[in-house]
């Protein structure tokens, strides 16, 4: 793109070889033509017509010349830019694309219109996006989660069976006497009665207007890793204008993004109501809404449900995007009104999202991160 095409544009080099090959899956981006209208030579050609082979060929040679990274953004490109996501629905070319979360999000907001020829195809894409987000994220999520929950649990009053005595000597260290070797705990560290069983429900609320693509994406995965949780109860909410949840669904995070229906206005006060209709134990619940907070409904309500669910006990924690794709466009106007009822809003990575809920978990201030969107 730098040394130009055709004639070397003044700039005295002519690509060849592996360069020209490269130049020619630029351009035909790049160049204004479109990957439909590369021709069997590697000449331009005008229009989109019978464009499916021609642009499976060209997927094809843009994962040849470059890595990953580069070949999800030029798919990326080629979808949004030139509006080709017609062609998804197509088998073969479902099988040439490199799967990513921007992929998984455009084919979701298409299943509808899938023929039922590519409903395979398309899950066989979306699974392998899915099988390398839970690789990526499911370990730290359980161990940091369950680490949450047993520091959560303490008590400095066990019963003498719930007594944690590894806990209860480094806790009384300072407390040696050396003449007798032996500690003398004046507190005791242990769990409380209730260790066993369910400790925490969690409510993740999460929006589906098209905005929100990527965030559906990593709630689903994140909502089928807490859902396998036994000390955790798991609710997975989506919404628009209406209200789904697709909680029975949890054991398969596929089954969850093919149940969600990507696009449509934004409700966030009913999705709000639904969760709060739920909830039977305030003070042991986290609430995660993760919202671009664009409310088509009745914002004075949602404000109060939200100060409502907080004063009972509610962990609420709004998160403006979960992704990994930079700062998000939000209402800032309704960010700040959470802020000033203690509900910060900020974006968060998948990778900062464990973190987050292991504070909300133990009621401890949120881990905010710097930026525009840490309100």
């Amino acid at each position: 793109m730098v040394l130009g095409g055709e004639g070397a544009d003044g700039t005295g080099y002519e690509p060849s070889g592996r360069d020209a090959a490269m130049d020619r899956t630029l351009a035909a981006l790049y160049g204004g033509a479109g990957p439909g209208a590369v021709g069997e030579g590697g000449g331009r050609e005008g229009g989109l017509g019978g464009s499916a082979p021609r642009m499976a060929r060209w997927l094809g040679d843009i994962r040849t010349y470059f890595p990953t990274s580069v070949v999800q953004v030029m798919q990326r490109d080629a979808i949004d830019r030139l509006g080709l996501s017609a062609l998804l629905l197509e088998p073969e070319m479902l099988e040439a694309v490199e799967a990513d979360v921007h992929l998984v999000g455009t084919l979701l907001s298409l299943h509808q219109a899938m023929p039922e020829t590519t409903r395979t195809t398309a899950r066989a894409v979306v699974r392998t996006v899915v099988d390398r987000l839970e690789r990526r994220l499911a370990s730290r999520t359980r161990a940091t989660v369950t680490g949450a929950l047993d520091r959560s649990a303490r008590t400095s009053r066990p019963r003498h069976r719930d007594i944690d005595w590894d806990r209860t000597v480094r806790a009384n260290l300072r407390n040696y006497l050396p003449e007798y070797r032996t500690v003398v705990p004046e507190r005791l560290v242990g769990h409380g009665r209730a260790a066993h069983g369910v400790k925490k429900d969690i409510v993740l609320c999460v929006d589906q207007s098209g905005s929100m693509a990527s965030s559906v994406v990593h709630a689903s995965v994140f909502g089928a890793v807490l859902a396998s949780m036994r000390s955790v109860s798991t609710r997975l909410v989506v919404f628009d204008t209406s209200v789904v949840d697709l909680t029975e669904q949890l054991d398969d995070p596929v089954d969850v993004l093919f149940g969600t229906r990507l696009g449509g206005g934004t409700d966030i006060n009913r999705a709000l109501a639904y969760c709060q209709s739920r909830i039977t134990r305030p003070a042991e619940t986290v609430v995660v809404l993760i919202s671009d907070l664009y409310e088509g409904g009745i914002r004075d309500e949602m404000l109060g449900r939200v100060a409502a669910m907080k004063k009972s006990g509610v962990q609420f924690v709004a998160l403006l995007a979960l992704s990994d794709e930079g700062a998000p466009a939000y209402d800032r106007e309704h960010a700040a009104a959470l802020a000033a009822l203690g509900a910060p809003a900020f974006a968060c990575t998948p990778d900062l999202f464990p973190e987050v809920m292991a504070a909300a978990i133990e009621k401890r201030p949120l881990p905010v991160p710097e930026g525009p969107a840490a309100r």
